[in-house]
């Protein structure tokens, strides 16, 4: 099953060779460049019309975060005291498939769902609620939440999920994933009991600030009122507001996923084996070493990924500008949500189909013990819902629409940065050679997946 949930299934039957598609997507953003140049000379995303639609009621709320408690609670008695097999308990794939992601695939629609699903974000309301009613005058207040800290806390918390999930073998069973669950949840009700619910969730909890990236995109949203609003998809990337380790994350997003599908080639195969044999002569064991070499690859594609951006930022002039190039990268940052989110659904959208299946048989069968609790335990993945092809056509068409989004975000961007179109044109040069370059990454990332 892991086969299939990290690597597209068959072979891809294209009209044209993968080189090809490279050159055209780097054709498209190099023309994307030019019209925005010729054509686009005010901002128009920075401030967009939303169209209100309707509060979630708080019975709602309540209810879809008992319903998060009650999926919680039930993967971790799968994973201690269901079956060891990966593929039979529920678990592995609950975390890694449904979880991991299924929520921003169903984030990219319908805006920030993991907020109102979010387990430790309901027990710690439920818990602060309680206690206020049974002793208001005795609580303390939350301290303050510290601006040096950000969301370093998130960054760090999502290069840990990247080790459990691609590096550490151990991590994958049942068993020991259910007691890293509650690890984490621990570790978040610590901090929103120090900090308060909502400046841990949005900063300290990596789940709920990556996939309140992802929610960026989506054509729906919630206000600080609690209303839903209709917007245009993408446009809410513009409202970031960047902090401390901002930067950080979405970089560790792109960076863990493309690991993710560069470990599947046959050069970084060669880097990682490598890295194994250094520390093996170390006196480590075999099954050790392999995991450190993991760790260090996918450290290394971290650095890259940082160090492209890196390049941009420092590409864009500083003159006449009263700010740091910190500050100036942050105004920038918003660029690389769909670029991640495009890593993101390139690289998993055949996990989505094929081994999303495995859900409802598990879920009928949580222990792998025989037993059929919906009906659906005897249920398989069926491959004729999308072939190879179809599915080399969605990512490549998911890697330069994100590609282009981001093109026209800088775009935007910089003529409120800068001023004039002239200057926000000529800020913009470094940065598109930025964006072929992530385009070009990917494409080359998919054509190491798919053997071409």
């Amino acid at each position: 099953m892991w086969l299939i949930a990290h690597g597209i299934v068959g072979r891809a039957d294209l009209p044209i060779p993968i080189e090809w598609f490279a050159v055209a997507a780097a054709v498209v953003l190099v023309v994307s460049f030019l019209a925005l140049a010729a054509g686009w000379s005010r901002p128009h995303l920075e401030r967009v019309r939303e169209r209100p639609l309707f509060r979630i009621p708080i019975a709602v709320e309540v209810l879809l975060g008992a319903l998060g408690v009650f999926v919680f609670c039930v993967v971790v008695y799968a994973g201690l005291a269901g079956t060891d097999s990966q593929n039979d308990n529920l678990a592995p794939t609950a975390v890694y498939v449904g979880f991991w992601v299924g929520v921003p695939f169903v984030t990219l629609l319908f805006g920030d769902v993991f907020r109102l699903l979010s387990p430790w974000r309901a027990v710690g309301r439920l818990t602060g609620w309680v206690a206020g009613r049974a002793a208001s005058d005795a609580l303390p207040e939350p301290l303050p939440y510290p601006a040096r800290l950000g969301q370093w806390p998130a960054a760090v918390g999502l290069v840990g999920f990247a080790i459990c999930e691609l590096c550490w073998a151990a991590a994958k069973d049942p068993a020991p994933l259910a007691i890293l669950m509650l690890v984490y949840m621990a570790i978040q009700l610590v901090g929103m009991s120090l900090y308060g619910v909502e400046p841990w969730t949005r900063n300290g909890d990596a789940f709920g600030a990556w996939f309140g990236m992802v929610a960026r995109l989506a054509p729906v949203a919630r206000r600080a009122d609690g209303r839903l609003v209709l917007r245009p998809p993408v446009v809410g990337t513009t409202g970031l507001h960047a902090v401390a380790g901002t930067t950080a994350l979405l970089v560790v997003a792109i960076g863990t996923t493309a690991f993710d599908a560069a470990k599947e080639g046959s050069l970084y195969n060669g880097l990682l084996g490598d890295l194994q044999d250094a520390f093996v002569g170390a006196g480590l064991s075999q099954g050790l070493g392999l995991e450190l070499a993991f760790v260090a690859g996918l450290a290394i594609a971290i650095a890259v990924v940082g160090l492209v951006w890196t390049v941009g930022v420092l590409g864009m002039p500083l003159r006449d500008l009263r700010m740091s190039r910190r500050a100036l990268g942050r105004r920038f940052v918003h660029t690389l949500i769909p670029i991640a989110a495009a890593y993101l659904v390139a690289h998993y959208f055949s996990l989505f189909a094929y081994s999303g299946q495995l859900l409802w048989p598990l879920a009928s069968d949580p222990l792998g013990d025989g037993s059929d609790l919906f009906g659906g335990a005897g249920a398989g993945i069926d491959y004729s819902i999308l072939t190879a092809t179809a599915i080399m056509y969605v990512q490549l068409g998911t890697l330069v629409l994100g590609h282009v989004a981001g093109l026209v975000l800088a775009h935007d961007r910089a003529l409120t940065v800068y001023g004039s179109p002239r200057a926000a044109t000529a800020s913009q040069i470094v940065m598109l050679v930025v964006m072929v370059v992530f385009t070009l990454g990917g494409v080359a990332l998919l054509s190491e997946a798919m053997n071409l």
